[in-house]
């Protein structure tokens, strides 16, 4: 069943556009191309569903720009399609809080493919509004906000830390393997080597501690992955044994890839 999209396109590729935008029409999605960066509040009045966006086009504000973007409105896809690119700009993007990144020269309908992943993702998110907060311990999680509080105390997450609190809370007492963590918050297939779990794992454990010290969250099931379960802090952690090994990680440890820091949701 096709899906309607409302899309806006910050790109200067007549070529590309003039392809795209044929696809698109064909497919009755609604598209608006922009030549330039426009204020997020702009984005905001059009009711988008994705933003399509090339760096290149924005020069030397691209970067500053996609921050705000990601941070300001964290209901927005965002998919980033630019020539070529390095690794560490493309870990940067995803850290910022784009939801998926191609390559240039790329075919059409591989591109409108990954804005209808997008915006499925985004639907039900949305949908997850609708059920209310959810309440663990001291700790209340509110997805029609992004955010979680203990009390009148905000986290203060950014949309990635969110994303993994909700996913954890939501299976509340079941062990998700770091692969699944790393599929269903970033969206695609973990790296060999990715530490970047174990890195969000640690930060929102460091939230959580400075404002509900007193509860313990989020389990280490080391080898496997993490369990969310509040208890009071000291409480045993029942479930399955941890057990150390080869895989074994540790949360708190350096990790072995440079991260940038995420921008606040």
């Amino acid at each position: 069943m096709q899906q309607t999209i409302r899309l806006a396109v910050i790109d200067d590729d007549s070529g590309f556009i003039t392809v795209l935008s044929k696809r698109t029409e064909a497919a009755g999605w609604q598209q608006r191309v922009l030549t330039s960066a426009i204020p997020p509040e702009e984005l905001v009045a059009m009711k988008l569903n994705a933003l399509l966006i090339d760096l290149s086009v924005l020069g030397d504000e691209a970067w500053g720009y996609l921050e705000r973007i990601c941070g300001m409105l964290p209901d927005l896809g965002v998919v980033v399609c630019a020539g070529r690119s390095t690794v560490a700009q493309r870990v940067r993007g995803l850290r910022l809080g784009v939801d998926d990144w191609v390559s240039k020269p790329c075919h059409p309908e591989e591109v409108m493919a990954r804005i209808e992943a997008v915006s499925r993702r985004r639907r039900r998110s949305r949908a997850g509004v609708e059920i209310g907060p959810l309440i663990a311990g001291e700790l209340e999680v509110r997805a029609d906000r992004f955010q979680a509080f203990v009390g009148d105390g905000s986290l203060d997450l950014t949309r990635r830390e969110f994303e993994l609190l909700q996913l954890l809370a939501e299976a509340h007492g079941q062990v998700i393997e770091r692969e699944e963590i790393y599929q269903k918050v970033w969206g695609y297939a973990m790296a060999h080597g990715d530490r970047s779990v174990d890195v969000f794992v640690r930060k929102l454990r460091q939230k959580l501690q400075r404002y509900s010290g007193s509860w313990s969250y989020i389990h280490t099931h080391f080898g496997i992955g993490y369990r969310f379960d509040p208890e009071p802090a000291g409480g045993a952690d029942a479930g399955v044994p941890e057990r150390a090994g080869p895989a074994a990680e540790d949360p708190g440890t350096t990790p072995t890839i440079a991260e940038t820091p995420a921008t606040s949701a």
